[in-house]
């Protein structure tokens, strides 16, 4: 059995537990704290402290060849056909440098979050919840082909359709806690006749069509490493260091043509494909070409831009044109410099749904710091004789002050002081009497579900009337 393996690493400089979920990846599954992969013909299985990125790999085993399947289908390749890629690299085990190449570890995260912070207000209010955020240096084909199902789309979905293409299409890798894993397919596994219909009946929709398309353009209309040559040169492709573990016929390749001097040069080439966008683009410049200052700009992206940024302010158009896309991106890049796209992804995970509350802690206080919470209940009680109103009493509780302690600093659970203000009103016809109270009490929490817990209470509001006797 692998053994576990570790890197020191701080949170600050990667955290998988959001980058991995935050849209760049669709394959990483997590089961029992541990997330999972297949990444150059391996199962790499990933674990994180405060202190270290733990790892481990599974390898797949070598099957005799007698026990070789069928060849399979053209529409659907079996689990049981694993690809070339799927063995050990001859040179021998190379999973640190595919970590640090994978992770983008050569750069500086906690540099470039100084950066941003300075010449950004917003971004320093909303960063210190979403430290560690990465931008992965991935397979460029696997992010072209994912970025294409991203189309009106959610991450959930999304990665149900990786998932799907991964099973139906790519190379059995081995099984992990039941579960079995494939690599991503490879271009002309996707560029068979069958391959659109297939896909709509896996409920791709239209954008099986353009997956289809795009691997016969990749396949058959593109030169050989094709997408390796639009990299950006200062950002090595993930292939680099697994040397030993080339695709059949690597060696008898020509060497790729130089890159191009741009980003926008990469840009314009991907927007040849069939069901590539700018926002598609761009995806792929950033998370599969290395282009760090490339900004994909979606919904959200644009709705950061017009709030934030007071972006488009006086204008209510309805189409969104390049032009208007285009100058989002220029507009960020002047803010946050050469690596604007890294700096894009930790807003636009803050602005998503599935990260609210750790966006909350954010806006309540960030990284440790003392936050007041203003939580309120209304209880009223009116005693009523007949149609008069002889007495009424009202009841308000109103304000705790919460410090919030972020829970890697004092554990899951914290000790709160709660500092409790009531004060009780009661009023007659002809005479007033105000009496205020004060109220201290030490309780404990779960730091993770406070805002959930200060939503609940400011969202409670009782009322009621009995009658008297």
């Amino acid at each position: 059995m692998a053994e576990w393996r570790k890197l020191p690493m701080s949170l600050a400089e990667l955290c998988i537990d959001t980058t991995l979920r935050c849209g760049q990846s669709f394959r990483w599954k997590k089961i029992n704290d541990e997330w999972h992969c297949v990444l150059q013909g391996r199962i790499l299985s990933l674990k994180q402290d405060p202190a270290h990125l733990h790892y481990k790999v599974t390898w797949p085993s070598t099957k005799p060849a007698a026990a070789a399947a069928a060849p399979p289908s053209p529409a659907v390749v079996k689990p049981e056909s694993s690809a070339a890629s799927s063995a050990r690299p001859l040179g021998g085990d190379n999973t640190e440098a595919l970590i640090r190449s994978y992770f983008a570890l050569s750069q500086s995260l906690s540099t470039l979050y100084e950066q941003w912070t300075a010449s950004d207000a917003n971004f320093a209010r909303r960063a210190p919840a979403f430290t560690g955020i990465r931008i992965l240096n991935q397979d460029a084909w696997e992010a072209l082909v994912a970025f294409i199902c991203s189309s009106n789309n959610n991450i959930s979905r999304i990665s149900q359709m990786v998932h799907k293409l991964c099973l139906h299409y790519g190379p059995y890798i081995g099984t992990l806690h039941g579960e079995p894993f494939h690599d991503f397919p490879r271009p002309d596994a996707l560029s068979g006749t069958k391959v659109e219909s297939h896909l709509r009946e896996l409920g791709f929709g239209y954008r099986a069509k353009y997956i289809a398309d795009t691997a016969r353009i990749v396949a058959t209309q593109r030169p050989d490493n094709w997408l390796r040559s639009l990299r950006n040169p200062d950002c090595p492709a993930l292939q680099d260091v697994d040397d030993g573990n080339k695709q059949p016929g690597a060696d008898d390749q020509p060497p790729p043509p130089p890159p191009p001097p741009t980003y926008r040069a990469a840009q314009e080439a991907l927007l040849e494909l069939s069901g590539v966008g700018p926002k598609v683009a761009d995806c792929v410049c950033l998370m599969g070409l290395g282009w760090g200052e490339a900004v994909p700009v979606d919904t959200h992206v644009w709705q950061i831009a017009q709030r934030d940024y007071s972006f488009g302010k006086g204008g209510k158009t309805k189409t969104f044109s390049k032009a208007m896309y285009d100058a989002v991106g220029d507009h960020f890049r002047k803010i946050w410099g050469p690596q604007a796209g890294w700096a894009q992804s930790v807003l636009f995970t803050a602005n998503l749904k599935s990260f609210a509350e750790q966006a909350s802690g954010a806006r309540k206080g960030g990284s440790g710091s003392p936050a007041k919470v203003k939580v309120e209940v209304e209880e009223s009680t009116a005693v009523v004789s007949g149609a008069r109103a002889k007495k009424r009493k009202a009841t308000t509780v109103a304000v705790a002050d919460i410090p919030v302690v972020k829970p890697e600093q004092q554990g899951n659970r914290v000790d709160v002081l709660v500092e409790t203000k009531v004060d009780l009103e009661v009023s007659r016809t002809k005479s007033k009497r105000v009496t205020s109270v004060k109220i201290e009490r030490l309780a404990k929490v779960d730091s993770d579900n406070l805002p959930e817990i200060v939503e609940e209470v400011n969202g409670r509001r009782r009322s009621k009337r009995i009658k008297s006797s």
